[in-house]
């Protein structure tokens, strides 16, 4: 080899690590930040409208197109997503309404809402979707029908863009999303008057994020030392808990994701960084703003449901599934989030005990105050799983826990 070219190759080579190193230390940028937590500027809906749900696979008026208020003034998209079963019996009331956007109270006018308001039998999904798109991307619209699918007559859908996704005002962080999740927690209570034990919240990637801070505030009659989870009119309510929650491919920490994250699941952004310069990784942990701590949230949750826990009603049911073939996230958050939890429910664990999840699908752990399970299936990607019948499973165990006390 010339030295010309060992030059030219030592060029290349050190032009490669700069625009590396700039990468990094742009990833200490908030504004950058939050587009790579986020992609809330990335649609994946290009040539479709979010007003016309039939472009996604929904029958007429199937869906109801409503706005949300914020208690902080942010204003948000939101789908309300019938069950087909009962869609069925009303098809011909339905398709007679007007299609469109439906602003506020309006909505208390619309039979889809007054269906779900008026039976004392309707269970009810809050849906909060993962990071980038809108709630008609990829394999959303898949997901939830796949809500519904074990209960067609009763299992509605609330979805909503996050602030700064699709048509939502706003920008996207970490307080705001949990503001957003609770403005779609007391519109389904409040408004659509359905009680905690007949609703299951669904997070998918960065949603089991948002579902698990969600959780955790609810649990707490005031914001926790662990977060700061303040919200304006909101620190007096008493400690609520939902019939369940399940999370598909959860992570334990945006500083843990960061370590061990794998563009299309071969390229270890910032793995090199991680294990070479230990301080430096420190250093970026310390500038991340949104940390999301799901793990710590998930386990404090925990610890709260077991302090308010009733002899005749359990608090809490918890499904975390996570894909074995996941290349975006490690299917070992999921494991290590189970373990955490579990340390939570029963305190003199002895180390090693969730050994088998490593190698089995189902794993289960009860106690007097909930239920934590985790499923490993083989394959199911990130996203497609989605809309496999282990999610569905999963959402009508929930509500069948709540039915049942456990």
């Amino acid at each position: 080899m010339s030295l010309r070219t060992l030059k030219y190759a030592g060029v290349a080579v050190g032009a490669a690590l700069g625009l590396y190193l700039s990468f990094v230390a742009l990833l200490t940028v908030p504004s950058l930040q939050d587009q790579v937590i986020y992609l809330h500027s990335v649609s994946l809906t290009w040539f479709r409208d979010l007003n016309a749900p039939e472009q996604f696979g929904f029958l007429p008026n199937q869906v109801t197109l409503f706005t949300l208020d914020t208690a902080d003034g942010e204003r948000l998209h939101a789908w309300h997503v019938l069950p087909p079963g009962l869609y069925h019996e009303h098809e011909a009331q339905l398709c007679a309404e007007p299609a469109g956007v439906v602003n506020g109270s309006a909505i208390a006018r619309r039979l889809a809402f007054r269906l779900l308001r008026n039976d004392p039998d309707s269970l009810l999904v809050l849906y909060l979707h993962g990071a980038g798109g809108t709630l008609g991307s990829g394999w959303r619209p898949a997901s939830y029908r796949a809500m519904s699918a074990a209960s067609p007559r009763h299992i509605h859908t609330l979805a909503i863009d996050y602030r700064g996704f699709g048509a939502s005002t706003g920008r996207p962080s970490e307080a705001g999303l949990l503001a957003d999740a609770l403005a779609l927690a007391r519109f389904a209570m409040h408004a659509a008057g359905i009680p905690p034990d007949r609703i299951v919240v669904f997070g998918h990637s960065l949603g089991t994020a948002v579902a698990t801070a969600l959780a955790h505030r609810l649990a707490h009659a005031a914001p926790s030392a662990i977060s700061n989870d303040k919200v304006e009119g909101l620190d007096d309510e008493s400690p609520v808990f939902l019939a369940g929650m399940v999370l598909v491919a959860p992570f334990t920490s945006v500083e843990q994701l960061t370590a061990t994250y794998r563009l299309a699941g071969v390229v270890p952004l910032l793995g090199p960084v991680a294990y070479y310069f230990p301080r430096a990784m420190a250093f970026l942990h310390a500038c991340i703003r949104d940390k999301w701590p799901s793990a710590d949230r998930l386990a404090e949750f925990i610890r709260a449901a077991k302090a308010q826990h009733l002899i005749d009603r359990p608090r809490y049911h918890v499904t975390m599934i996570h894909a074995q073939d996941d290349y975006d996230i490690p299917w070992t958050h999921a494991a290590a989030m189970f373990r955490h939890a579990a340390n939570a429910m029963s305190d003199d664990m002895a180390p090693g005990e969730l050994d088998e999840f490593r190698s089995g699908d189902v794993v289960e752990w009860r106690a007097p105050a909930g239920v934590l399970r985790a499923v490993a299936p083989r394959f199911g990607l990130h996203d497609r799983i989605m809309a496999y019948p282990v999610v569905s499973l999963a959402v009508l165990r929930a509500f069948e826990s709540a039915d049942h006390g456990g």
